[in-house]
C-alpha cells in the first residue's frame, strides 16, 4: 500500500512511516510530495495521505499523527506507548512531555539539515526509530551515570539546585534572557547550545538549571511563551494574517501556531483577534 505526505520530513513524517512499516504495513511505499499536491497525488495514486490538515491520519487537539496511528490501529506495545509522548513532544515543541523530546527534535532537525533527499532521510530515520524503540523496550532503566562517584556528584548538584538554596541569579542568566529576547524579536532560530556557548557556560549545565531562572519553564516552554507574547502583540496591533503571524513568531505553520496559542491563551488566535483585547489594534 502507498502512503503519501508532504516533503521535508522531520518528526511525525519519519516516525509514522517507521510505525507503518514496522507494525502496520511492512511493504508500505512512502511518498513525499509538495504540500499543495498531497491530496491530488493521493487520489491519483490511490494512496493514503497522512500528517496534513483535512485527512483522517493527522493531528487531533494536542495529539500528533503518530498518536492517531497508534489509536486507529489499536497498537498496545508498551514500548510504542513510551515512545508516543517523546515523539509528540518533539513534533509539537512541547518538550515538557518527555525528557527525550528535545533530543529527538535536535537530532531530527540536524538530520533534515544535512540530508536533502527525502527517501535518504527516511532511511536514516528508520535507523533512529529502531534505536528509540530498542531503548523504550529494553533500556529505559539504564543510566549513563552509574558509578558511586558520579551518583554522589549528582546528589550534590541536586542539593545545590533545590529551590530552598536559590541565590541571586548569576550574570549569565540576565545576558541569556537578553539574547533570547533579541532572537525572538528578530525571528531567528534558537539553539540552547549556541546560546549557552555565547555566554561561555556549559550547555549541559544551562539545560539542567534553565527552569530555575526562567519562570520554572523548560527552554522550549519559555521560548513558546515569548513567541505567543509576540503573537498577541501582532494580533492586537497589526492586520497580518494568521499565517504571516505564525511565520513572524517562528512557528512551523499556522496549525502549529494555533495549537500552541490555544493551549496558552485558552482560545484560538482568530477568536482572540475578535475579542475585546484583540480589537485594540491599529491600522498600517
Amino acid at each position: 500500500m502507498e502512503w503519501i505526505t508532504r516533503e521535508r520530513p522531520k518528526i511525525d513524517r519519519l516516525a509514522c512511516p517507521w510505525l507503518i512499516r514496522r507494525f502496520i504495513d511492512p511493504g508500505a511505499v512512502i511518498t513525499y510530495v509538495p504540500e499543495d499536491r498531497v491530496i491530488e497525488e493521493a487520489e491519483a495514486r490511490g494512496a493514503t495521505a497522512f500528517d496534513i490538515p483535512g485527512v483522517e491520519y493527522t493531528h487531533y487537539e494536542d495529539r500528533c499523527t503518530f498518536d492517531y496511528f497508534i489509536q486507529k490501529h489499536q497498537l498496545t506495545d508498551p514500548a510504542l506507548l513510551a515512545m508516543a509522548p517523546i515523539i509528540r513532544g518533539a513534533d509539537t515543541d512541547d518538550h515538557s512531555l518527555a525528557a527525550q523530546a528535545s533530543g529527538l527534535w535536535a537530532v531530527s532537525a540536524g538530520l533534515a539539515h544535512n540530508i536533502r533527499d527525502d527517501q535518504e532521510l527516511l532511511a536514516q530515520g528508520m535507523v533512529i526509530y529502531d534505536a528509540l524503540y530498542s531503548w523504550a523496550r529494553h533500556l529505559q532503566s539504564d543510566r549513563h551515570t552509574q558509578s558511586p562517584t558520579e551518583q554522589l556528584l549528582l546528589a550534590v548538584l541536586h542539593t545545590y539546585m533545590d529551590p530552598k538554596n536559590r541565590r541571586k541569579p548569576p550574570d549569565w542568566v540576565l545576558e541569556l534572557k537578553s539574547m533570547i529576547q533579541d532572537q525572538i524579536d528578530a525571528n531567528l532560530a534558537l539553539s540552547l547550545t549556541e546560546l549557552a556557548e555565547s555566554v561561555d557556560v556549559n550547555p549541559a549545565y544551562v539545560s539542567r538549571t534553565f527552569a530555575r531562572y526562567f519562570d520554572d519553564l523548560s527552554f522550549g516552554e519559555y521560548i513558546r511563551k515569548l513567541r505567543i507574547g509576540k503573537a498577541v502583540q501582532l494580533l492586537e496591533s497589526t492586520d497580518y494574517t494568521l499565517t504571516e503571524i505564525a511565520y513572524l513568531t517562528g512557528f512551523s505553520d499556522q496549525s502549529h501556531f494555533t495549537r500552541i496559542f490555544k493551549k496558552q491563551m485558552g482560545q484560538i488566535p482568530s477568536a482572540y483577534r475578535k475579542s475585546d483585547k484583540g480589537k485594540i489594534r491599529t491600522k498600517g
